[in-house]
């Protein structure tokens, strides 16, 4: 298991506390009754512990790539010390496997613009073999939509991500059905969400 717990390795998301509540707001639509949800890419680990305490029902999953993040997480768990959040894998959502079997809901926070199409490309392919027919794959974050104005702040922050690595930035709604489609997802609901995210909720066909 990474790390021991120590809260001095614990890591803070700023964002987490500002989106945490309105999330799990429209989660408790999305989520099944019963049944793991792994999180990719989970980051500080704040979030997991945040819905694992407002989803009580669920067993919940951690991941992320990031030996740092993993620790982080680790350290947050042990302090909430839930007993329905595992310990947190090691998992690269571009990775050909993953190293787990078998989920009922797959969520997404804030990944897919800060990583490459890759990840997202694995992130759908994995998920397709994990998840049962009408299961969810939800995703949070900030997209690109046709026909819809863009946000000036979503364009800054598009052009910030790609001045740090030029194969990150903020991805086209239409460009990651179109992708969720080809890997047996169709897009069931867009959700409107604070500071110009959405959420949006596939399920596996």
């Amino acid at each position: 298991m990474p790390g021991d717990g120590d809260p001095a390795a614990k890591r803070h998301a700023p964002a987490t506390l500002r989106n945490r509540d309105a999330i799990a707001a429209v989660l408790a639509d999305w989520l099944p009754e019963t049944g793991t949800v792994l999180e990719v890419a989970s980051g500080s680990g704040e979030h997991v512990v945040h819905f694992a305490a407002a989803f009580p029902h669920l067993e919940w999953q951690p991941s992320d790539p990031d030996p740092a993040g993993l620790i982080s997480i680790a350290a947050y768990r042990a302090e909430a010390g839930l007993a329905n959040i595992a310990p947190p894998r090691a998992l690269d959502a571009s990775a050909p496997e993953w190293p787990i079997d078998r989920v009922d809901a797959v969520l997404c926070i804030n990944m897919v613009h800060i990583s490459q199409w890759a990840a997202t490309v694995g992130l759908f392919t994995q998920s397709a073999k994990l998840l049962q027919k009408g299961a969810p794959l939800i995703l949070y974050g900030p997209y690109f939509r046709k026909d819809h104005p863009t946000a000036p702040s979503n364009s800054a922050f598009d052009d910030s991500l790609r001045a740090r690595n030029a194969e990150w930035g903020v991805r086209w709604l239409e460009d990651v059905t179109e992708l969720a489609e080809a890997k047996g997802f169709a897009l069931a609901e867009i959700q409107e969400m604070p500071a110009n995210n959405l959420m949006l909720l596939y399920l596996r066909m």
